[in-house]
């Protein structure tokens, strides 16, 4: 994997990252593909929009399809016919959010599958060899997600075994075709997170993230954090932020210095009739908008933008209609990528203050 930064604007950053299956510009947004799809889209579709990189899932598609089928087709780009790039979740997160499921130790992971209640163990050596065997482009190593709150001793414990798990990833990689990423973990604990930074950074990782975040901390703890990881990351690699994914929060995280994002909130607040608009959310099912015949966002060229109004779209959902979902997608991811554009020329042109205060004034007063 390659990544250069090509231009800053204070701690913004543009560049841009290849991979084994193409490149990407950055800042980014990768759309989510947990079970190798994005949901109410297709790929010929996300390709159409302009995206280059997608997010998928080892824990979701170790499960089901499981790694033999895929490894048959030939690899996860094989599998679901993706030309871009891929970049896998560990599924740390989602064993996480098993709860009374997973027990963790020091060896790995131990869980129960959320489909059928079958056992289950993730090692950060069998993490790396399933993405390998996926021939992804870029994975996550397994990490221990601090849940928010935590005890200072408890994210200690937690950081200290994520970097002793970094080590183990990086003795079973056997392919520099897959790049791999360290996770900076440690909670809301300052001395924590840079510590825990300065444990990783010295590793033969391609590209570090964030995670830890977006949890259930104060979205005042979740900018903090952000502010002062980021920056002290190494300069010459990939920054990325895990799961957070609210418009308002990008932007402030590129200033920062964050050069990827995923989320699944473009497309699941699509489903539930969440609209992002140059000018804010919009909740398509309101009453108000079912004589509304004007465009969802005048300033979007997106399919749906240009051939429905808001009162057709209104009708699709209450009507529980499949294409409410799918054109929702579409707009939602658009809206995101035109975004993560103007962003990027923002910074090429070293207007991003310029560009963050227009897009605040405009989409936080709707």
């Amino acid at each position: 994997m390659e990544f250069k930064v090509l231009a800053t604007d204070g701690k913004a950053r543009y560049g841009k990252l290849k991979g084994t299956h193409g490149e990407t510009e950055t800042p980014c947004f990768m759309p989510v593909g947990t079970l190798g799809a994005v949901k109410s889209v297709t790929w010929n579709e996300i390709s159409e929009m302009g995206y280059s990189l997608v997010l998928s899932n080892v824990y979701h598609l170790y499960l089901r399809p499981g790694i033999e089928v895929i490894e048959k087709a030939g690899g996860l780009h094989s599998f679901v016919n993706w030309n871009g790039l891929i970049l896998t979740d560990s599924g740390g997160f989602q064993v996480f959010s098993l709860g009374k499921l997973m027990k963790i130790s020091e060896e790995g992971i131990y869980f129960k599958s959320h489909i059928n209640g079958s056992e289950h163990f993730f090692s950060p050596e069998l993490v790396v060899e399933l993405e390998e065997k996926m021939g992804v482009d870029i994975g996550m190593v397994l990490d221990e997600c601090t849940p928010y709150p935590a005890t200072y001793e408890y994210a200690k414990h937690s950081m200290e075994r994520t970097v002793r798990w970094a080590l183990r990833s990086i003795k079973a990689r056997t392919t520099d075709k897959t790049a791999i990423f360290g996770i900076v973990q440690g909670g809301t604990y300052d001395d924590l997170r840079l510590k825990c930074v300065e444990l990783l950074k010295g590793l033969p990782f391609e590209g570090f993230a964030i995670g830890g975040l977006s949890v259930g901390e104060p979205k005042e703890e979740m900018y903090r954090i952000t502010k002062l990881v980021a920056p002290t990351l190494p300069e010459e690699k990939p920054r990325y932020l895990m799961g957070v994914g609210k418009p308002e929060d990008i932007v402030e995280a590129i200033e920062a210095g964050v050069d990827m994002f995923d989320c699944v909130i473009p497309t699941r607040n699509a489903r539930n009739g969440t609209l992002f608009t140059s000018r804010g959310k919009i909740n398509i099912k309101s009453a108000k908008y079912k004589n509304d015949f004007s465009p969802l966002d005048p300033e979007c060229d997106c399919y749906t933008c240009r051939n429905f109004t808001k009162a057709y779209l209104r009708h699709l959902y209450v009507s529980k209609e499949i294409n409410s979902a799918i054109l929702n997608t579409i707009h939602n991811l658009h809206f995101y990528n035109r975004l993560m554009k103007k962003i990027r020329e923002a910074i090429k042109n070293g207007e991003f203050q310029e560009f963050k205060k227009e897009f605040f004034s405009k989409y936080l007063t709707f």
